[in-house]
């Protein structure tokens, strides 16, 4: 599993964090059950009355091994339910055209978007934070 820490909490949001934002590439495999579980454990550390897991997608879950098909979306899907009860709010910004077959399995019919043009991921993600931080 790779996992991108973009910024930490204790880092300022400036010019060398918004750029590992914007150099964002899709890559490797899509193993979201895991990386949510992992998120989850990070933002439970911070003092917070709202902890928002924004998940950032290109993909449907899955990985060279047993992660494929049902298995990766069941155990994303579990790793969702977890987020919830542990009290974040898990909310779904992906660029899969066909998003929209699993991703209301997973998140929710509410938990989710699809953003179409890839190359304006960075701008919808900062209205996107903006309007689920209220």
């Amino acid at each position: 599993m790779r996992f991108l820490l973009l910024k930490d909490f204790a880092e300022r949001y400036d010019d060398a964090s918004r750029g590992r934002i914007l150099a964002l590439r899709p890559g490797y495999y899509t193993r979201m059950g895991a990386a949510i579980r992992q998120s989850t454990r990070i933002l439970l550390e911070q003092a917070a009355q709202r902890r928002l897991l924004l998940i950032v997608s290109d993909g449907k879950p899955n990985d060279l091994d047993h992660y494929e098909g049902r298995y990766g979306v069941e155990d994303t899907r579990q790793a969702v339910l977890e987020a919830r009860r542990a009290g974040l709010i898990p909310f779904c910004v992906t660029v899969d055209r066909e998003g929209g077959s699993y991703l209301p399995h997973l998140f929710g019919a509410h938990g989710f978007v699809l953003v179409r043009d890839a190359t304006r991921l960075p701008q919808r993600l900062a209205k996107l934070y903006l309007q689920l931080a209220r």
